[in-house]
C-alpha cells in the first residue's frame, strides 16, 4: 500500500490490522542477529579450513553470502520503520532496497539449484565427479548466476525510473509476473528433475547401505528447499494471484517467509561442515 509523493514513498505497514505486529518485529530482530552470526561462522570456517576449499563448499559459501545480504536488506529497515514510526522512504532508496531484495531472493533460488547440481554430479556420476565438478567450473556457474541475476533485475528495476505512475502498468505487471515465475519455478524445476535422476540412480544401487548414505547426503538440502519454496510459493500464489490474503497481513507473512530460510540454512550447513 504505497502512495507516491514528489521524492518519497509513504509506506503503510499495517500495524493496526496485523494483530501481533510487535511480536513479529521482535522475532525478526532475533532472526536477523542469529542469521548474521551463523552465516558468518559458516563463511569463516570454510574460508580458514583449506580442506573445505571444494566445489561443494563453494556452493555453501555462495548460499551463506546470499542469505546474509538478503536478510540485511529486509530486516533492519523494517525494524527502523517500526521503532522510529517514520513511514517515509526516499524514492531512490526504495528502488535500491527493492533491487537488492528481488536480486538476492532470486540468487537464493539459484543457490539452492547449484547445491542440487552438486548432489546430482556426486551421486549420478561418482567416477567423473572430480573432472566434471571442479572448483573452476563451480566458480563459473556461481559467477554466471550472479551476473545474470543482477543484470536482469537491475534492468527491471532501473526501467521503473522511466515510467509514469499514471500510465497503464498491465505490461509491466505481466513482465514482473513472468520474471517471478521464471526465477522461482525455473530453479525449482531443475531441482526437481535433479532429484528424479538422483532417485533413479539410488534405487539402481545394489547395496542398501549405499542407498541410505546417498539419500542422507540429500536430506539436508531437501530441508532447505522445502523451507524456502513452500512458504514463498504459497504466499505469492494465495496472496498476489488469488488475492485471498489481506495486503496488511501479506506483508508481514512474506517478510517472515523471506527471513526465516536464511536463518535455518546455516544450521544445516554448519552441521554438514562439521560432519564432512
Amino acid at each position: 500500500m504505497i502512495r507516491l509523493h514528489a521524492q518519497y514513498f509513504s509506506i503503510k505497514i499495517g500495524g493496526l490490522i496485523f494483530p501481533h505486529i510487535t511480536v513479529c518485529f521482535i522475532f525478526l530482530a532475533f532472526v536477523y542477529v542469529l542469521t548474521v552470526l551463523l552465516n558468518a561462522v559458516v563463511i569463516y570456517v570454510i574460508t580458514v579450513d583449506h580442506c573445505l576449499h571444494t566445489p561443494k563448499f563453494l556452493a555453501v559459501v555462495n548460499l551463506a553470502v546470499t542469505d546474509l545480504i538478503l536478510n540485511t536488506c529486509i530486516i533492519p529497515s523494517m525494524i527502523k520503520i517500526f521503532l522510529i514510526k517514520n513511514n517515509f522512504v526516499p524514492f531512490n532508496l526504495c528502488l535500491v532496497q527493492m533491487y537488492v531484495y528481488y536480486a538476492f531472493g532470486t540468487l537464493e533460488s539459484f543457490a539452492l539449484a547449484i547445491l542440487a547440481y552438486d548432489r546430482l554430479i556426486a551421486i549420478c556420476f561418482p567416477l567423473r565427479q572430480n573432472s566434471i565438478n571442479t572448483l573452476r567450473s563451480m566458480s563459473y556457474i556461481v559467477c554466471l548466476t550472479w551476473c545474470l541475476t543482477l543484470g536482469v533485475i537491475g534492468f527491471a528495476v532501473g526501467i521503473m525510473t522511466r515510467l509514469l505512475a499514471c500510465n497503464d502498468y498491465t505490461m509491466q505487471w505481466s513482465v514482473a509476473s513472468l520474471l517471478t515465475f521464471l526465477n522461482l519455478v525455473g530453479p525449482f524445476a531443475f531441482i526437481f528433475l535433479s532429484y528424479v535422476s538422483i532417485l533413479v540412480t539410488v534405487f539402481r544401487m545394489k547395496s542398501i547401505d549405499n542407498r541410505v548414505k546417498a539419500l542422507a547426503t540429500c536430506a539436508e538440502h531437501l530441508i532447505l528447499v522445502a523451507v524456502f519454496y513452500i512458504p514463498v510459493i504459497t504466499i505469492f500464489t494465495i496472496g498476489f494471484y488469488l488475492r485471498l490474503i489481506d495486503p496488511d497481513q501479506r506483508v508481514p507473512s512474506l517478510s517472515l517467509a523471506s527471513c526465516i530460510p536464511p536463518c535455518i540454512n546455516p544450521i544445516e550447513k554448519k552441521r554438514r561442515t562439521y560432519l564432512h
